[in-house]
């Protein structure tokens, strides 16, 4: 029969178990998420400026 497993969370990036109050398992699970993290605001600011980019564009073309 199963073992009855206490309540517990998973690491959002290595899926370990770990206690409810905590989100991440270890330094370097924390460390690969604020990489994670600053690559996703790179490429946000990266969309964001070739939206702009394309934007000026179409407004520019438009005018002659």
């Amino acid at each position: 029969m199963a073992e009855k497993v206490g309540q517990h969370t998973h690491c959002q990036i290595c899926g370990k178990a770990i206690p409810m109050s905590e989100t991440l398992c270890s330094d370097e699970c924390k460390q690969k998420y604020q990489g994670m993290i600053k690559k996703r605001k790179i490429l946000m600011y990266i969309m964001y400026a070739l939206i702009f980019v394309i934007l000026i564009m179409f407004i520019l073309s438009g005018t002659r």
